[in-house]
């Protein structure tokens, strides 16, 4: 049975097939193709909810408080999403922001030394934390939930221990009066901005989604994360350096602990040691409400910053709503439930539109 050829497009020679890529798509088709769309209309959503229910919400220190929640929050979620879409996962990084914190409270307060010098041994020891979840994944070929697993029962235990050989209680003492520490609390705790005191989170936050946007659409790098996630195999045969790329992917969850870390320092200027438990699964949570894939290679670094959004709005939408916040659980499952779900159908409706 003999097929016909598609008409050619003006311009292209006779019997040529036009090349697919040079085909233009719709704004729609373009938007539907999206991760983070999913996770963009549910935001809207929940806005308009709790505006209407709550009078404060609109208020600007209402904003704020969101803000910096959703920050706090977001700064984890980036790195987390990269990873996601790397195809791995890390269970470790909740309480790697309190190893983080802990270093550099102790170390500074320990050597009575200025606490910059405190945060620099901090981000050594954290990189180093996260090289190693890196090389283990990449030289055992064990299943990151496992790796990962074992370093954070390992962080629980020596933050744990370790705070209360050396301080004698589950948290450190106070670095308030020692040098150094009003300068690293304005990079780290807050920042005042046209005259209003902002967190430095959320600066730090537009930052890390900026970098890590280009990152995943500009460069090669960029191109090695989807494929790995794709598939490491095939990533491998074609030449892409798996084993780097996850080891660095995972350095780049330890840089955003070990600013959460100090940022939890210079806010309280002491550390509950037992802190962190349990964080690393908001920031999962907001990775895949932002549409990234369990199963690796797809997300986007926008729409991690979306889902954490949308954890800061309804965690304080709650309470200026006046509702009971035993409550925000329930929310935040139903709305990784719908957002899944949402994110599956658009990507299914974007595949079959190609």
């Amino acid at each position: 049975m003999s097929t016909t050829a598609p008409p050619a497009s003006p311009g292209t020679a006779p019997g040529a097939a036009a090349d697919e890529r040079l085909l233009r798509t719709s704004l729609a088709r373009r938007l539907m193709g999206r991760p983070e769309l999913g996770s963009v209309v549910g935001a809207v959503a929940v806005f308009v909810f709790f505006s209407l229910a709550a009078d404060s919400f609109l208020q600007p220190s209402g904003l704020n408080t969101v803000l910096y929640a959703a920050s706090t929050l977001g700064v984890m979620a980036v790195p987390v999403a990269l990873l996601m879409i790397g195809g791995e996962f890390d269970l470790s990084a909740g309480v790697l922001v309190t190893t983080s914190a802990l270093v550099s409270s102790m170390f500074s307060y320990q050597m009575t030394a200025n606490v910059w010098v405190g945060v620099g041994v901090s981000l050594l020891v954290t990189l180093a934390v996260g090289c190693f979840n890196g090389f283990l994944l990449t030289r055992t070929g064990l299943p990151s939930f496992i790796i990962t697993l074992g370093t954070f029962l390992m962080l629980t235990g020596l933050n744990l221990g370790l705070t209360k050989l050396i301080s004698g209680t589950v948290s450190t003492k106070s670095i308030a009066d020692m040098e150094g520490f009003a300068s690293a609390r304005a990079v780290f705790a807050e920042t005042p901005v046209l005259g209003t005191t902002v967190k430095s989170t959320v600066l730090w936050w537009v930052l890390l989604v900026a970098l890590a946007t280009w990152i995943l659409l500009r460069t090669r790098f960029g191109n090695w994360v989807f494929a790995v996630g794709g598939g490491a195999g095939a990533a491998r045969a074609v030449g892409v350096p798996v084993r780097r790329t996850k080891t660095l992917l995972y350095t780049g969850v330890a840089f955003a602990a070990w600013v959460s870390g100090q940022h939890l320092l210079f806010s309280f200027e002491v550390v509950q040691s037992g802190e962190g438990v349990g964080n690393e699964l908001t920031y999962i949570i907001a990775a895949v409400i932002g549409g990234c894939l369990i199963t690796g290679g797809y997300g986007s670094a926008i729409g991690s910053a979306v889902g954490a959004l949308i954890f800061g709005m309804t965690s304080k939408g709650i309470v200026f709503a006046e509702w009971n916040p035993d409550w925000f659980t329930f929310f935040l499952g139903a709305m990784l439930l719908l957002a899944t779900l949402l994110n599956t159908w658009v990507r299914r409706r974007a595949e079959a539109t190609r």
